[in-house]
């Protein structure tokens, strides 16, 4: 069973848009999305990092940018 995965973004990144492209031609089934724009906690965490992917089973995160063969090593 993969990883439950969210990817923590912000409203109108183009990097994250990237981000979403890179995780489809991996062909990762699903994620949770977490907006950080209204969470000033969370900015103050990612802000200069977006997008991030974390796995929610081991809370490692991979900072963008990443590729496909990246994101399938973090995801093995």
């Amino acid at each position: 069973m993969p990883p439950s995965l969210t990817l923590i973004q912000r409203d109108d990144c183009h990097l994250c848009d990237q981000a979403w492209d890179v995780m489809a031609a991996a062909g990762v089934p699903d994620f949770d999305p977490l907006w950080i724009d209204d969470d000033l906690g969370l900015q103050a965490r990612y802000g200069e990092r977006i997008p991030v992917l974390r796995r929610e089973d081991s809370g490692a995160e991979l900072d963008w940018p990443f590729d496909v063969d990246r994101l399938r090593a973090f995801l093995a």
